[in-house]
Formats: structure tokens, C-alpha cells, sequence
């Protein structure tokens, strides 16, 4: 298996990059996602791979994170979707927001994904709900440095989360309250409220 591809970025398309590695030019399918993150052309880029093969095509797609893949390689596990059905999920909302929408019931915002109707979103939850874990969908809204190892900081990530849930209370999806809360600077002092508070000035 190809871990990753780093070298020259190529080629820039809708859903498919070129990355050259030693005169290779390597062709990955991307979610949108991706696009908007990459470099100019010319210079080097890192992308994280993971190779689909059926009796009658090879095809790589890549990520700019671990995460992004491991997403990736859960969502094709679900009956149903395909490679194509989870680029689409990872083109419209970030790992964060789809762990929430998964944990939440949110299958509203998952069916936004092009080929993902209601139907295939609600079963998409049902089967991944037990695999998703609730520290990791908090632990990126943690911000970086001492406040990672601060003590309590764990709790600040639970207080982010019930603020999450709160905002889904009052009627917002649980992407559009993950976003919230992620723009949010978290301190070990913010309660619930606080975070609520803040994270209301984003929507």
C-alpha cells in the first residue's frame, strides 16, 4: 500500500490532482475539501493515500490528513457507499462535523452530499455511530500548546460538546454548531454558557 505521495503538485481539476514523485506523475482523486488546501502548482505538497482496487481499475485517493483517510476508509465500509459517496461526504463537511452529525442523528446534513439521499445518510449513522469516538470529535476543538496538557482540559472538551448539543437544540445543525464552536478560543475558565455565548456570535 501507498502510505503517501509527497512531491511536486502537477495538476490541479475539479476532484483529481497530479503529484510528480521522481518523474512519476501520480493521479489522486480528491474531495473538494482537499482542493481548497492545496499550494500553488510547483511546489511540494504531502498527500496521505489510500489505494481502491476492483477486478477492473486501480484508483488512489488522497487527504491531506491521517484523519481525512481513516474517515474515508470507515465511510466505505457502510453497504452502499462507495469511494465516490465518501469524497462527496468529506467534500462538504470536515471529520469533525461528520463525527457530531454521526453521534447527533444528524443524518439532515450528511444527505447533503451528493448521492447520499436520507435513506443511505440514516443507515450510514446506524452502522458507524458505535465506531465513531466521542474524545476525538472534541479533541481538535482543543486549542494547540499548554492548554493540550493542561489538566481539565479534557473538560473543556465536554463543555464544547454540550454547547455543540445546545445549539442543536435551538434548531442549528450539527455542522453548522461544530463550525461554531471550533472558532471559538476554548480556556479551561469557559463554561457551557461561555462557549455557547461565543459561539453564537459565528452564526
Amino acid at each position: 500500500m501507498i502510505h503517501f505521495i509527497k512531491g511536486q503538485l502537477d495538476t490541479v481539476a475539479e476532484q483529481q490532482i497530479v503529484v510528480e514523485n521522481r518523474g512519476i506523475g501520480y493521479e489522486i482523486l480528491v474531495p473538494a475539501s482537499v482542493i481548497q488546501k492545496l499550494p500553488r502548482i510547483g511546489n511540494e505538497v504531502k498527500i496521505y493515500t489510500y489505494m481502491h482496487v476492483r477486478e477492473d481499475a486501480m484508483q488512489l485517493y488522497g487527504f491531506m490528513t491521517k484523519d481525512e483517510r481513516e474517515m474515508f476508509q470507515l465511510l466505505i465500509t457502510v453497504n452502499g457507499i462507495g469511494p465516490k459517496g465518501a469524497l462527496g461526504i468529506l467534500s462538504i463537511m470536515d471529520t469533525d462535523a461528520l463525527r457530531f452529525a454521526i453521534l447527533s442523528d444528524d443524518a439532515k446534513s450528511i444527505s447533503k452530499a451528493p448521492g447520499i439521499g436520507a435513506k443511505t445518510a440514516s443507515k450510514l449513522i446506524l452502522e458507524l455511530k458505535d465506531k465513531v469516538d466521542f474524545e476525538e470529535a472534541v479533541d481538535t476543538m482543543l486549542t494547540q500548546g499548554e492548554q493540550n496538557a493542561a489538566a481539565g482540559a479534557g473538560d473543556v472538551g465536554y463543555r464544547a460538546n454540550d454547547a455543540i448539543q445546545a445549539l442543536v437544540a435551538l434548531g442549528y445543525s450539527s455542522t453548522e454548531a461544530v463550525k461554531a464552536v471550533k472558532k471559538v478560543t476554548l480556556t479551561e475558565e469557559m463554561t457551557t454558557e461561555d462557549i455557547l455565548k461565543a459561539s453564537l456570535k459565528y452564526l
